[in-house]
């Protein structure tokens, strides 16, 4: 076994350890609550979500350590996606207690770190990071990991408003915090999406030649048709108010016109165009 496999599996333990710490974390807070006691306060599963995290990245920069040629494929791009939007996470979370969003993400972070051990498309080297293109692909990823954990946020809140309105919520919900808390997480997320989401089509007008061309243009269209979709939400928020079920809509909206303008292009490059 290789270096970078053993750092791998070393994340993908220390993931599984971090997700288990979470569920006892959230059923001791929901015990806790129910008996009329003060919440415990112990946190040790940041520090090991802390360190798998370093692993995570280290492991997928190992070949740019060992000298290697580094490759960008959906699988790896996969992963890093998922390991920026654990990390938000993460940050997140040292300021509120919406731990519970681990629940779903973490688990998802580890199909996509192991993704790349199974599976080997047609890689494509990585671009000099230093450069325009470098650019564009570094704000295009903030900006997707962003809004996709936007997403699993409008679906938490989704469920926590529905139970709400029929008087009755599940355990792990009656974990969350209060509704406008989530709202407000959900709008910053957003927000912060949205802006590194216009840097990254700012910078595929100036540093990307022929960016409507045959190959790119419907992944470039759906890119701005998604911003436009979240802006119209935050200025719907913003104007009018929104909130609730069409807040929901229109993150999920968004979210998939996102995905089918960069995992849609990829799989169809790699899997089939590209495929022997």
């Amino acid at each position: 076994m290789n270096t970078g496999n053993l750092l791998t599996l070393s994340a993908g333990f220390l993931y599984f350890i971090c997700l288990a710490l979470v569920f006892l974390r959230l059923r001791s807070r929901l015990k806790h609550k129910q008996e009329g006691h003060p919440t415990s306060q112990n946190r040790f599963y940041l520090v090991v979500w802390f360190i798998a995290l370093l692993l995570h990245i280290t492991a997928l920069h190992y070949p740019l350590i060992s000298g290697q040629t580094m490759t960008l494929d959906l699988v790896t791009i996969g992963s890093y996606v998922m390991w920026l939007i654990s990390i938000i996470l993460f940050f997140t979370t040292l300021k509120r207690n919406i731990e519970v969003l681990a629940i779903i993400v973490i688990p998802i972070t580890l199909i996509a770190l192991f993704l790349p051990l199974i599976i080997n498309p047609t890689a494509t080297p990585l671009i000099n990071m230093k450069s325009g293109l470098g650019i564009h692909i570094l704000f295009s990823l903030l900006a997707y990991s962003m809004l996709m954990l936007a997403s699993f946020q409008a679906l938490l809140l989704a469920v926590q408003n529905k139970q709400l309105h029929r008087h009755k919520s599940s355990a792990i919900m009656r974990t969350l915090p209060s509704l406008e808390d989530m709202e407000h997480l959900l709008f910053r997320f957003i927000s912060i999406g949205v802006i590194l989401l216009g840097i990254g089509l700012l910078s595929g007008f100036f540093f990307l030649d022929n960016l409507f061309g045959a190959n790119i243009a419907h992944k470039t269209i759906l890119s701005i048709i998604a911003w436009i979709v979240f802006s119209v939400l935050l200025y719907g928020r913003w104007q009018y108010g929104w909130r609730g079920k069409k807040a929901v809509n229109w993150t999920l909206a968004g979210f998939v016109l996102l995905m089918l303008s960069f995992f849609g292009t990829k799989i169809i490059q790699e899997l089939l165009v590209n495929a022997p």
